[in-house]
């Protein structure tokens, strides 16, 4: 069960803001709703915990943390904590301001508090809005402080400055802002198609032209996706965290996949991850995963048992690809081929795949992959052996059709066709979006049906199945289960080129007209 970088136990009075902020959250904010609606508001031990160590000071009254996250389970209660540190940051003593004669810390207010509750859209900030206008409406804070509740904005009424507002993508718009503190919830959701990690990026850097005064800001968040590489997975993959410079808490359910079927083992991960959210349907959750297949397992993990796991839109199962294979019938040197070729210099793979023109079958002819050893830092693509394979693939097969993704290599590929021919060699760009999308569903769809059939190449299936499909507007596209990601998937990216490559071959009537023709390097 991971905790993230939480610190055991709880800090001592002299080490922490968290316990006069405790006191002062009790007496000014309300319950919002339920059975205890308008009743002074109580934190549960975990949201105590969490409060006590985002507030830890170091001995010189500076923050412990510079940021924070929260990652739970959904339903855990990450939005009405989230809410109750928007009120503390607004209208409470959140800050440093000296030790007493004890020793004790002694919090003060933010001076002119702006407090940013942000998000992808407008109406996503409208539930935390909402529970801090409950926490407060008809609270003691409400008339002390002298607090206008207004739908959108939380402000004073008589007009001196200090808000708690939304903030939502609006690329520079946000620029400048001096915000004292920025909630950020749910950043799971915060992917490259709705602007997330730009917005998230704004909202740091406004926020880190006043971390000297103290400003911070902290997220929540359900177990991610390493499909999405969201701000969500961007955080908790940081240098920041790991180094635990930024506080980050969180609870798993300790589950693998395959133990989804067994009902001691979810009703135990889901207890893990809930921990003393005594509100959780346990036993409700616990039904729903072992009988409502409509839901990805993956989708389980991720929201009920935190677990960070692999989405399940892979491209190709195993059972799927498996079927395609065929061992009866091999590649022989003179048959008519289409090649594909994705090259790398040093990160990602290298590989040259070949697709046999009558009945779709193929085969791998190169792959070079960095070995990742660290004794071999300065480790690149042998240049001199992609040539060879080049030649002898054009050598050995008849190659009605060639096509190569240029990046890094399209001076290479200019010269293969001069070489080969420029009506045999040709740029296909994996890039632009229409064009790739179109190649990937001619894939899938022939995979499906057994249309195309591959000669089981441990590599090549290695990389098939290591794709996962991400969705742009014109349709889907493989990639890896996250940019960082190990798991090489280029090898299926030549095989779609290949296979693409076929297709056109067989278009232009090249499957009837077997060439003869000399070839020379």
């Amino acid at each position: 069960m991971q905790t993230g970088n939480l610190p055991e136990g709880v800090p001592s009075p002299k080490e922490t803001l968290g316990y006069e902020i405790i006191r002062w959250a009790q007496r000014y904010i309300v319950q919002p709703d339920g059975e205890r609606a308008g009743e002074p508001w109580q934190f549960t031990k975990e949201q105590l915990r969490f409060v006590l160590w985002f507030y830890a000071i170091n001995p010189d009254g500076t923050w412990r943390y510079a940021a924070g996250t929260l990652r739970r389970a959904k339903g855990w209660g990450k939005t009405p904590l989230l809410a109750a540190l928007a009120i503390v940051e607004f209208i409470g003593p959140c800050r440093f301001s000296h030790f007493n004669a004890y020793g004790l810390p002694v919090a003060k207010r933010v001076p002119l508090p702006t407090v940013q509750i942000g998000a992808t859209a407008y109406d996503q900030t409208e539930q935390t809005l909402e529970m801090i206008r409950g926490m407060l409406s008809e609270s003691p804070a409400e008339k002390e402080y002298g607090l206008d509740i207004g739908k959108a904005t939380i402000q004073f009424k008589s007009g001196k400055p200090g808000s708690i507002k939304p903030k939502a993508t609006a690329g520079r718009t946000n620029e400048g802002n001096r915000p004292t503190f920025a909630l950020m919830d749910e950043v799971h959701h915060w992917v490259g198609s709705n602007g997330g990690p730009d917005f998230y990026q704004v909202i740091k850097r406004n926020i880190e032209k006043t971390s000297s005064a103290g400003s911070r800001w902290v997220t929540t968040t359900n177990a991610y996706n390493p499909n999405e590489d969201s701000v969500a997975q961007q955080i908790h993959e940081s240098e920041m965290v790991r180094m635990g410079l930024w506080l980050y808490d969180c609870l798993e359910g300790d589950i693998e996949p395959d133990e989804l079927r067994d009902e001691d083992k979810v009703r135990q991960a889901l207890r893990e991850a809930y921990g003393d959210a005594t509100w959780a349907d346990i036993d409700g959750l616990t039904r729903t995963i072992l009988y409502d297949r409509t839901t990805p397992d993956s989708t389980y993990l991720r929201f009920f048992c935190n677990r960070i796991a692999e989405s399940s839109d892979g491209w190709m199962s195993k059972v799927e690809w498996d079927a395609c294979h065929d061992d009866q019938d091999p590649i022989k040197p003179g048959d008519q081929i289409a090649l594909g070729f994705d090259g790398s210099i040093r990160g990602d793979a290298t590989g040259l795949v070949g697709c046999r023109l009558r009945d779709g079958k193929l085969f791998v002819l190169h792959l070079q992959e960095n070995p990742r050893n660290p004794n071999l830092p300065d480790w690149e693509v042998d240049v001199l052996a992609v040539e060879a394979a080049v030649k002898r693939a054009f050598e050995t097969y008849k190659v009605e059709w060639f096509y190569g993704d240029p990046p890094y290599w399209q001076e290479a590929i200019g010269r293969w066709s001069i070489e080969w021919g420029d009506d045999y060699v040709f740029e296909f760009w994996t890039n632009k979006p229409t064009r790739m999308v179109q190649a990937v569903e001619r894939f899938r769809t022939a995979a499906m049906v057994q249309d195309l059939l591959h000669d089981g190449d441990d590599d090549l299936t290695r990389h098939v199945l290591n794709c996962v499909v991400r969705e742009v507007p014109q349709g889907l596209l493989i990639t890896k289960d996250s940019p960082r990601s190990k798991k090489k998937i280029d090898l299926a990216v030549c095989a779609v080129l290949a296979f693409e490559a076929r297709a056109d071959a067989i278009a232009d009537g090249r499957l009837k007209r077997r060439r003869a023709r000399v070839v020379g390097f």
